[in-house]
């Protein structure tokens, strides 16, 4: 059964969904996403990626900055919807605008909820070590992530896997497990369970003074945060080469073997002493420049074993 859908969406992750629902035979009949927003260096308004891939499929865009007018409800409803579509929108939709779809509104989550509900879930899992993440459809209710969850697909987390590799995978899973529920959906076979009470967490915005690394933690912590944060916002170490202390983004490590004070490095590998165990730089970045390898780096900064970092 074909349903007449409002989209909702803004970053890269969403777009995969859109296409699958219009690869399906789906009416997408508007999209609501972020407004466009300043980027580069001449500040130029950069539409969001769900904004590019709706003008290019003909869809009609709108950007309001708040759902939370009469005049905004009206536009929605105007649409005549079965059903909205939200994929990491970053607005909330208030109980006026939940109301209206026949079929109500539908989240693609990419977490297992209720682990991580809120703006980060990818990230986190990949900060705090998780060895599983995956997607969920949700019936969304005006609690934060709390609402019933319809389908959900689940998904290894390597221990060497960044965010972006997370996000990359999930993106696709996501958009399938999307279009099988608006397939159920429209024969009347999605059935919602509601979340468990037990196992909630919060997924925050990651703060800039979380991307800051603390060697004085286990390597595995480290390694964890290096590659959470991978490749944005990225981890990064202070350091000093001889003009002041600036800042080294680390990329991406490995767990390494050694012992020293925390923060020493060890050798000309770019391995760095952790309070419990070592991490090896494989890939950094200085302000302005380019990636490249520990060692590379350590040989064109001069820098040898017994530095502290």
């Amino acid at each position: 059964m074909s349903l007449r859908v409002i989209f909702m969406g803004t970053p890269d992750f969403a777009v995969p969904t859109l296409t699958e629902i219009i690869g399906q035979g789906h009416e997408v009949v508007s999209c609501y996403t972020r407004a466009p927003a300043q980027a580069g260096r001449g500040l130029e308004l950069k539409p969001s990626p769900v904004h590019k891939a709706a003008e290019r499929f003909g869809i009609p865009v709108f950007t309001p900055s708040t759902l939370k007018t009469p005049d905004v409800a009206e536009q929605i409803a105007s649409h005549d919807a079965d059903v909205a579509v939200v994929v990491a929108y970053g607005m909330i939709l208030p109980q006026a605008i939940l109301d209206l779809p026949e079929l109500g509104c539908l989240n693609l989550h990419a977490s297992l909820l209720p682990r991580w509900r809120g703006a980060a879930p990818i990230q986190r899992a990949v900060m705090a070590g998780d060895a599983e993440s995956g997607v969920c459809v949700m019936k969304m209710e005006a609690g934060l992530d709390t609402g019933p969850v319809g389908m959900v697909e689940r998904l290894e987390i390597g221990p060497d896997m960044t965010s972006g590799e997370l996000h990359d995978q999930l993106a696709p899973l996501g958009a399938d497990l999307m279009v099988r529920a608006l397939a159920a959906l429209g024969r009347g076979g999605l059935r919602f369970t509601p979340q468990p009470e037990e196992g909630v967490t919060y997924a925050a915005k990651i703060g800039n003074a979380e991307a800051k690394l603390n060697w004085a933690r286990p390597a595995r912590q480290v390694h964890d945060l290096v590659r959470g944060l991978a490749p944005f916002p990225g981890a990064f170490a202070e350091i000093d080469l001889g003009k002041g202390p600036e800042r080294l983004k680390i990329l991406r490590t490995a767990l390494a073997g050694g012992a020293a004070e925390p923060g020493m490095l060890l050798d000309d590998e770019g391995t760095v002493a952790c309070a419990e165990g070592a991490v090896k730089l494989l890939q950094v970045q200085r302000a302005g420049g380019r990636p490249v390898s520990g060692a590379e780096f350590l040989r064109g900064a001069r820098l040898a074993a017994g530095v502290m970092l």
